[in-house]
């Protein structure tokens, strides 16, 4: 990669995992109309699943790690979907879905994983609009999923 968000990523010590292949019937990503629409990623660590319930059997910190895993995804579906970093116009929303108990109410800051990384690397134009949500349960046990749109340049 040769690209001047690369370099960004680089000077951060990030290297991005390889993008996840989907595991039912769709697809990663999807562009139309200007905008790549991201299905949701799931986080790894070493190549498993990070699993668990917030506030049941994981503490904020593990949450906000795995949600920065699912951004580290995410950034590795543009990638895959548009060749190049720099086609990244903006990061227009992200929809993080926590696995948590009921009586865990700090899902802002576990997606804060997340939302802050996109900042990092991408920097004003890393800032977006944002749901996060609790959830009884996620696919694969994962602790935390997010899907994103993006509105990217032309080729």
């Amino acid at each position: 990669m040769t690209d001047s968000i690369s370099t960004r990523l680089a000077e951060l010590g990030i290297t991005l995992p390889e993008a996840a292949a989907p595991v039912a019937a769709y697809v990663p990503a999807v562009e139309a109309s200007g905008l790549l629409h991201i299905s949701g990623q799931l986080p790894f660590d070493n190549g498993q699943v990070m699993t668990g319930r917030l506030g049941e059997d994981r503490d904020l910190e593990y949450g906000q790690r795995a949600a920065r895993a699912c951004g580290l995804m995410l950034i590795a579906q543009m990638q895959k979907a548009l060749g190049s970093l720099d086609r990244v116009e903006r990061v227009v929303k992200l929809g993080v879905f926590i696995n948590s108990a009921g009586s865990f109410t700090d899902q802002p800051l576990v997606a804060n994983g997340a939302s802050e990384l996109m900042e990092q690397v991408f920097g004003e134009a890393g800032r977006h609009a944002r749901a996060a949500v609790g959830v009884p349960t996620l696919p694969r046990g994962a602790a935390v999923e997010i899907d994103a749109v993006v509105a990217i340049r032309a080729d």
